[in-house]
């Protein structure tokens, strides 16, 4: 049964946002109440968060798709909907996150140390929220953004200062067994060691952490036996710790040919070029071990190692060893460069930053920027006015004018947003004349503010007058046309 992962594959998904509500607030004696629909709550993230206390990626080995909640949709009465729960997922100390292609994402390293790997999706703008001095009575709501969704792996790599490297069945779990406090399997077979193995060791005033990585052999770093599965393990070290067998019964091998070709593995693995190493001849406790040491230790010395003779049963040596350990640790700490707090760093856009591109391609413009493709999720499609106000943002962006200068004619084919999900539909040029004309969808002119009794009472005032003119006028055309017929009854007489 499979009990140490060190890399796995991920499937994560952020929930979605919730949908926007479009409502008109409704009570007696109030048959005009306005819009109130709600805002839609956002989607929940996936977050990696690093714990001290994970040891291995075994979890997410047997369920590897994971997915947060989605938001609840707005409601009715200005009622906001209720935001997703952030999925977190503990993984060990020195877990690496790449994309499928192998792209690095993040090196959490440290307790506490967090990685958004999906981002939850927003929630969309209610009716009330979109209402304007000149939309004040929008019959639609932005729908939810999808949560982002895709594949990362997972590699975890030791945070170790001490790497212990040699083959299999040369003594490293017996040395780190009694350099600390770990307690390892071991066994005379190749292949006991399994996991690398963590132990804490303490050398004067200084204090290090020394691994035991399982066992190299040659094709290691192509993949041959478990070598390059944990080789990974050893990119973190500050120091390498030749660990060779003084004692082998396997023909054609002694500590000169074994240091070479793990030396040709991590060569081949590539990136441990400047690690410091030690050499430790291991068992020399055994019948002929010290003999085969005392020949092999002018030729390491004379190729530039700083070679101990050790032994895990007789812990010969060993004292020597961790002070030379830690004396390079220290080092290698010091050598660090100091941390400075963090900073804010601002990143102004261009002035001449669109927010948006448009090219050809294929007989079609393609529009693909961060707010038209977000604009796109956000419409329902099957709302007129809700389109209408995508048009409108599209021209308040610049997309109209740009496709006017690019040579868009009547007809052209317009895509928004990536292949895979993207909207297509014909253009029309008259759209980027009426822009303003496109602004007013929405308007609800009975929502126009009443005018003041006083002018009503004005304007009443006015009206009688008038009626009273007319009349008077009336009255006297009557007595003009009647004197007139009177006149010339008398004159026929």
């Amino acid at each position: 049964m499979t009990t140490f992962v060190d890399r796995v594959e991920l499937h994560v998904a952020a929930g979605n946002g919730g949908h926007g509500c479009a409502s008109v607030h409704r009570e007696k004696f109030k048959p005009l109440g306005g819009p109130d629909g709600g805002n839609g709550g956002e989607g929940g993230s996936v977050i990696l968060t690093v714990d001290a206390q994970v040891t291995t990626l075994l979890e997410y080995h047997h369920s590897p798709k994971r997915k947060a909640t989605n938001g609840k949709p707005g409601a009715g009465g200005n009622r906001t909907g209720a935001i997703g729960e952030d999925l977190v997922l503990l993984v060990p100390d020195g877990t690496v996150v790449l994309d499928r292609q192998g792209n690095v994402l993040a090196d959490l390293v440290g307790h506490g140390t967090s990685f958004v790997a999906a981002q939850g999706g927003r929630g969309g703008l209610g009716n009330a929220a979109l209402s304007s001095a000149r939309r004040k009575a929008p019959g639609f709501a932005l729908l939810g953004e999808p949560g982002e969704a895709g594949d990362i792996v997972m590699e975890l790599k030791s945070v170790a200062d001490v790497a212990l490297v040699g083959y299999p069945s040369a003594g490293k779990s017996s040395l780190i067994s009694v350099l600390s406090a770990a307690k390892p399997k071991i066994a005379d077979y190749p292949f006991t060691t399994l996991i690398p193995n963590l132990g804490v060791v303490t050398a004067g005033e200084t204090v290090y952490t020394i691994a035991d990585v399982p066992g190299l052999i040659p094709g290691a770093s192509q993949g041959r036996g478990l070598g390059l599965e944990f080789l990974r393990h050893v990119e973190r070290c500050s120091v390498l710790v030749h660990v060779l067998d003084c004692a082998t019964l396997e023909p054609g091998r002694d500590p000169l040919s074994d240091l070479e070709t793990i030396e040709a593995e991590l060569a081949e693995y590539g990136g441990l070029e400047d690690r410091p190493r030690l050499v430790a001849l291991n068992k020399v406790d055994v019948p002929d071990g010290q003999d085969i040491a005392d020949l092999t230790r002018t030729s390491l010395e004379e190729r530039g190692y700083r070679v101990f003779e050790v032994s895990a049963a007789s812990r010969k040596g060993l004292r020597e060893l961790s002070f030379a350990v830690a004396g390079i640790v220290s080092e290698a700490r010091a050598a660090k460069p100091v941390e400075e707090s963090t900073r804010i760093v601002l990143r102004p856009k261009a002035v001449d930053d669109e927010g948006f591109t448009i090219t050809e391609e294929d007989g079609a413009y393609h529009i693909r920027g961060t707010k038209p493709e977000r604009w796109v999720r956000q419409t329902d499609f099957s709302n007129d006015e809700a389109v209408g106000y995508l048009a409108d943002r599209l021209a308040r962006l610049g997309v109209e004018e740009k496709l006017w200068k690019v040579g868009a004619k009547e007809g052209d084919t317009v895509i928004i947003g990536p292949d895979e999900n993207a909207v297509v539909f014909d253009w029309e040029p008259t759209m980027a004349a009426g822009a303003e004309m496109l602004g007013r969808r929405g308007e609800d002119h009975r929502m126009d503010s009443p005018r003041p009794a006083v002018d009503r009472r004005r304007e009443k005032q006015k009206g009688r007058d008038a009626a009273e003119a007319e009349f008077l006028a009336f009255e006297a055309l009557s007595s003009s046309r009647q004197a007139a017929i009177e006149s010339e009854d008398d004159e026929e007489h």
